[in-house]
């Protein structure tokens, strides 16, 4: 059985999103970082089980600094969302709680992955000295970079998503 489900990527500007979609569509990462200007989609099948196979239409939407300005458009149709900050700029995760309920009271039963991109670039102390900050949120430390946690937290979303 084959399954198609929609999944945004929703986070500031050059948090890494598009690294992370690249990373788990096509196992690649690059330096050379790319604005995305409105939207760029691509596709993957993820394998649940022998019979079980989820087609993941991936939206990768431009970076936005305040989500409540992220096109209401985009979101028409999404199964699960990921959002990502960067855990090398405070900036990005700063107002995590208040850009999670909005997320939360807009869009009440859509599934969210909530992950912290370019963990290559901190140690764990940094993580342990900020869970005040974003470690109750968080559902992964990803590194699009390092290829860590990447596959996971897609292959998790589409499993919550037929489950």
């Amino acid at each position: 059985m084959n399954i198609s489900k929609k999944i945004v990527l929703l986070g500031h500007f050059g948090v890494g999103k598009s690294s992370l979609i690249r990373r788990f569509v096509e196992d690649t990462f690059t330096d050379n970082y790319k604005v995305t200007i409105g939207v760029h989609i691509l596709k993957k099948e993820v394998v649940i089980s022998p019979k079980e196979t989820v087609s993941l239409i991936i939206w990768d939407l431009e970076g936005n600094d305040d989500i409540t300005n992220t096109r209401a458009s985009y979101m028409l149709g999404t199964s699960g969302m990921i959002y990502v900050f960067d855990l090398t700029r405070p900036a990005t995760y700063q107002q995590l709680e208040s850009d999670l309920n909005f997320i939360k009271t807009n869009y009440p039963n859509i599934p969210i992955k909530v992950v912290g991109n370019k963990k290559d670039l901190v140690t764990k102390d940094f993580i342990k000295q900020n869970s005040d900050v974003f470690g109750s949120f968080t559902d992964f430390y990803t590194s699009a970079k390092a290829n860590t946690k990447v596959n996971d937290l897609f292959s998790t979303l589409a499993k919550q998503l037929i489950s």
